[in-house]
């Protein structure tokens, strides 16, 4: 993997983690963390959406990386609140 897909990655990874926590308000864990869900999150909306979203490039993966940020945020949330 070259180093511009690596730093596009992480740029999408914090875009979607900001955005993820911004929807599920109070559920962010600081730039770092996000940068960490959003990557997460692109790998599960990946896993869970494939082809699902009829955007394309860029737009179509901060989508679908946010949705899975969403869905991982909601998750820790759960096992926070079962803590």
């Amino acid at each position: 993997m070259d180093p511009v897909a690596i730093i596009v990655m992480l740029a999408i990874g914090a875009v979607a983690g900001w955005l993820a926590g911004q929807i599920l308000s109070g559920a962010g864990f600081g730039l770092v963390g996000n940068i960490i869900v959003g990557i997460c999150g692109a790998l599960i909306a990946g896993f869970l959406l494939p082809g699902f979203l009829p955007f394309g490039g860029i737009l179509g993966q901060i989508i679908a990386a946010t949705i899975g940020a969403i869905i991982l945020l909601f998750v820790i949330g759960l096992i926070k609140k079962a803590t």
